[in-house]
């Protein structure tokens, strides 16, 4: 118990401490670089004051968490017995980090290439596909993949096929990716509500207590401790964006522990910010299409989307916005631990 909890809190601590010192170095850079990005006109008008605003971010926090991890496996490796725990934590990293890859070149394309849209939809959508297809091949092939999806306030456990569970996997990761990817909209969003997520997985690892278990505790811990230093730089206004290098990397790392721990189901609960952000675009597109075919004019049932935007134009502050959606996401959190 003393080990795992000396292990946990040295990965909050270390994730923090390193992303905190990487980032003015690392903001410097990419203003040297000039590593701005450009706002794209869709969005509210009053964005554009944030052009030129380094992005790329994520690399400090994405720096900040695997230092945190492997510096936790070399310690663990010499003085205690977790080397195996933490070895799980690694697996986890690498597996996200597969999907910051995919952010970065596309941050790469649209911050030097030019393009705004960067990869296209299908280029990103296949590579999450793979990354997600990876993930599963890896733990099976490690004798940790566990195909029980369990229902939430019931307790009820679903053993899936491995042919029906392999795709279904799929669809929770990359569907949690792009949630995340487009909760990244405000300036500190992503970054808070992930927090709190974190968190959560933190603590329901910390109380299931297998080898497995604990290592997504650590990891989690360790995104937490990356984000909360990030958010030094990242929170309202904000000196640096974690572009899509950061925000594909925090879904992949949300979606995979909540499958490690068989909560897919309960993504939806502690994850309903990522949640209603795709769903009011989902919602907006459909109706737009629906209404223009029907009446000669889309239109819409939200002022703007993704939902956040929705607020920004009703005249809510981003920071009230970012209150009150890691607020509502701190509520979920703690109906799902009794869930």
């Amino acid at each position: 118990m003393k080990e795992f909890l000396g292990a946990t809190a040295l990965s909050l601590v270390l994730a923090f401490a390193i992303t905190a010192v990487l980032g003015p170095v690392f903001i410097n850079w990419l203003h040297k670089l000039k590593y701005g990005q450009e706002i794209r006109e869709e969005g509210p008008l009053w964005h554009q004051k944030k052009s030129g605003t380094p992005t790329m971010g994520g690399i400090m926090f994405i720096t900040g968490i695997g230092a945190s991890v492997i510096i936790n496996l070399i310690l663990t490796s010499v003085m205690g017995n977790m080397s195996a725990t933490v070895i799980k934590a690694l697996v986890l990293f690498v597996i996200a980090l597969g999907f910051g890859a995919i952010g970065f070149v596309d941050d790469y394309i649209k911050v030097v290439k030019k393009r705004n849209l960067g990869l296209t939809a299908i280029q990103k959508f296949l590579l999450q596909l793979a990354f997600s297809a990876a993930y599963v091949v890896i733990m099976y092939f490690m004798g940790m993949l566990k195909t029980t999806v369990v229902i939430p306030f019931i307790k009820y456990a679903v053993e899936l096929p491995l042919w029906l569970y392999i795709p279904f996997v799929m669809f929770v990761v990359v569907g949690t990716v792009n949630a995340v990817n487009l909760t990244d909209g405000l300036d500190g969003l992503a970054s808070s509500v992930t927090v709190v997520t974190s968190l959560f997985f933190a603590v329901y690892a910390f109380f299931c207590m297998s080898v497995a278990e604990a290592g997504v505790s650590i990891f989690a811990m360790a995104i937490a401790g990356g984000l909360l230093g990030f958010l030094i730089f990242n929170k309202y206004p904000a000196k640096v964006f974690m572009g899509d290098t950061g925000s594909l990397f925090l879904g992949g790392a949300v979606a995979l522990m909540a499958v490690d721990m068989n909560m897919h189901i309960y993504l939806i609960i502690v994850g309903f910010v990522y949640f209603a952000e795709t769903l009011s675009v989902i919602l907006q597109t459909g109706y737009f299409k629906y209404t223009k075919k029907k009446y000669g004019e889309g239109r819409r049932i939200f002022k703007m989307t993704p939902i956040h935007h929705h607020f920004e134009m009703l005249g809510w502050k981003e920071t009230k916005i970012v209150k009150v959606f890691s607020a509502v996401t701190f509520i979920l959190c703690i109906i799902s631990i009794f869930a």
